[in-house]
């Protein structure tokens, strides 16, 4: 029997070095959580440096200073959370990756913020609470208070992958707070209720927008017999459409009140919409060539269309929903009397950046969770119903943001995937254009007439969208009583501890 060979090696070593590797490498990915995290806090720490270079010297400055962070945490919990509404179509329908995504939403924000979101942030600010009646000494805390609880509130509701109404929140924690410090006197309950039918109403239209742009897909391009042709014809005139109202919605925003009328407004997007319908029916024919004629070629061509909703939303979001991060903080900066804006109400441009700069912050570092959520999980898209939804709640938030309402992106971004989800349940059913198709396809392969394959599972995808439907209705009736309720402890606790 041949002697063992020697080992030279020490076991005992050897099982010490695993050991150290496998807790490095648990270490590892115990800190890659606090990554995000510890940047999110990095960006609070620099909102801070930012508002203290513009208020150091000025009363009232440690307060302005402590609201900015504030603003910033609650600007991060809203990039978290809302900003999925803008871009989660796109991604479920796999027009663009998250990658790309991110990167568009965040540059599409942050000018829609800085640009367009002063009206929104006044309506914010100033006219829920009358801030006339409100004194200017409590004024401060009442929008510290409502900051705060907002901010935390969204921070858990995130954290549960619920895509809740930033809206409700902020809305509901400055009433809750503003009835803590002085009762329900100075509470604005005129605009309570402009802005409430605005939650309502604006679900259902953006619901029949959606609807009604999908039938339009449909009728002109999916259900034809050359479909192709067709997408080269029809898909131009969308891009042209989408083009038009957005620049109507820039020239509203950007010029003095009054200064362009209406039908002036009209005919530049008109004219705009023209210019973008040429430059864009090029570029479709060149996507179109050698396509098949089936359903599934669309996807590409819808693909350009889908990415500018997106864009579009980003930016109507970042126009409407900046309000509800630094309205309270433009609040703060009047009532201590630091100017910087352009009137009661009207923020100053660094109060707008560290809104506009704190949502894009917060969607790239935490936003990807529920954009999946939101774009994946709640109905299956494809790129055409996905466009119907980004462009319905494009411009039903870039009307309400014209308006001055502070609506919800989370209820019209829903309402939008529910009218084109009923809309296609209505249209199996009773689209004599689809029934004639579906025979025509029949009889040119020879075959007996064909029962809709997709009958049972189109019935489960419905179903799966009303349970989430029920679920997104009970957060947001939990919103506003929880948030009021938060905000007002807060300020209790606050006006305790500091007035």
């Amino acid at each position: 029997m041949p002697p063992r060979p020697t080992v030279l090696t020490k076991r005992t070593l050897d099982k010490d070095l695993d050991k150290i590797t496998h807790a490095e490498e648990a270490a590892k990915h115990v800190l890659r959580r606090l990554v995000a995290p510890g940047l999110g806090l990095i960006f609070v720490g620099l909102a801070m440096l930012f508002a203290g270079v513009y208020v150091l010297d000025q009363p009232g400055a440690v307060l302005v200073v402590a609201a900015a962070a504030l603003a910033g945490y609650m600007a991060m919990n809203i990039g978290a959370n809302d900003v999925t509404n803008n871009v989660g179509a796109a991604v479920g329908a796999r027009a663009m990756t998250m990658g790309q995504a991110l990167v568009i939403a965040a540059i599409f924000e942050v000018l829609g913020a800085t640009v367009a979101g002063g009206e929104v942030v006044k309506t914010i600010s100033s006219n829920i609470v009358d801030t006339v009646e409100v004194p200017q000494a409590l004024l401060g805390w009442i929008m510290m208070a409502a900051l705060m609880a907002a901010a935390l509130w969204i921070n858990l509701a995130t954290w549960m992958n619920a895509p809740v109404s930033t809206t409700h929140a902020i809305v509901g924690a400055v009433i809750g707070a503003g009835i803590a410090a002085v009762g329900t006197e100075p509470v604005n309950w005129r605009v309570m209720l402009e802005i409430t039918s605005s939650w309502i109403t604006s679900p259902l239209i953006g619901g029949l927008i959606a609807a009604g742009l999908l039938y339009f897909v449909k009728t002109l391009i999916i259900y034809r017999d050359d479909k192709i042709a067709a997408a080269r014809r029809w898909v131009p005139v969308l891009v042209g459409v989408m083009a038009g109202g957005f620049m109507a919605y820039m020239v509203l925003q950007l010029s003095p009140t009054g200064k362009f009328p209406s039908f002036t407004i009209i005919l530049i997007g008109i004219g705009i919409g023209l210019v973008s319908w040429l430059i864009a029916r090029p570029l479709v024919l060149a996507q179109a060539r050698n396509l098949e004629n089936r359903n599934s070629s669309l996807r590409l061509l819808f693909r350009l269309p889908l990415i500018g909703s997106a864009a579009l939303l980003s930016f109507a979001h970042g126009a409407n929903d900046v309000s509800n991060a630094v309205g309270p903080l433009s609040a703060i900066v009047h009532s201590v009397g630091i100017g910087g804006g352009d009137g009661v109400g009207h923020p100053p441009l660094w109060v707008m950046l560290i809104g506009a700069f704190g949502i894009s912050v917060g969607l790239l570092l935490f936003g990807p969770r529920l954009i999946r959520l939101v774009g994946e999980e709640i109905t299956k898209l494809n790129p055409m119903r996905a466009y119907c939804v980004a462009l319905s709640t494009a411009f039903t938030v870039i009307v309400a943001s014209w308006l001055g309402l502070p609506v919800s992106t989370t209820h019209i971004a829903v309402g939008s995937v529910f009218g084109v989800g009923f809309f296609r349940e209505w249209y199996t059913r009773h689209s004599k254009r689809r029934i004639a198709y579906i025979r025509r396809r029949a009889e040119s392969f020879d075959i007996d007439e064909p029962e809709d394959p997709n009958i049972h599972e189109t019935r489960r995808r419905y179903l799966v969208r009303r349970s989430h439907f029920m679920t997104i209705i009970a957060a947001w009736i939990v919103t506003v009583p929880v948030s009021a309720a938060l905000a007002a402890v807060i300020y209790w606790v606050m006006f305790a501890l500091f007035v």
